[in-house]
């Protein structure tokens, strides 16, 4: 909750190589009171299904830098099985066309399971940002194998 003598914050996490919120992903609160402060981790959450963190902590007063940490390599392992578990149970046909197979194979081409660097790039995502009393601040992460973005949100 914002006061007027401190900041809040809030996030949500789509997911978007699949289009949807981010589920289950822990994420870590950290705060300091000036750029040379120690970090002091004031506690965390997880998302839920619609991706959003409704029980991050309140910051402290005097809190002038935030820091949230995602831990996202757990959700994309995760993922990855729930993908390969749903493939399985798929039976191949045999008879399928070659035009078929050449889809399959040009949307294999570039799916992440596929890139060298194994099933996630990044295995979390730190994001730092300066806050000041009275505001609001809602930080989305958009998550995807091999990159994020953030920005403020409203």
């Amino acid at each position: 909750m914002t006061t007027s003598t401190t900041a809040s914050v809030s996030t949500h996490i789509l997911d978007t190589s699949v289009g949807r919120p981010a589920a289950g992903v822990a994420v870590q609160l950290s705060a300091r009171s000036g750029r040379t402060a120690d970090w002091q981790t004031l506690g965390g959450s997880t998302t839920d299904a619609d991706g959003r963190c409704k029980e991050l902590p309140a910051l402290p007063e005097g809190t002038t830098h935030v820091r949230l940490d995602f831990a996202v390599e757990a959700y994309f392992e995760s993922s990855e099985r729930s993908e390969s578990s749903e493939s399985s149970g798929r039976s191949e046909n045999p008879e399928r066309s070659e035009s078929s197979k050449k889809k399959q194979a040009d949307t294999q081409q570039d799916a992440p399971a596929n890139r060298d660097s194994g099933p996630v790039f990044f295995p979390e995502v730190a994001i730092t940002f300066a806050v000041v009393p009275g505001e609001h601040y809602h930080v989305p992460l958009l998550l995807n194998p091999f990159g994020y973005s953030v920005y403020r949100g409203s």
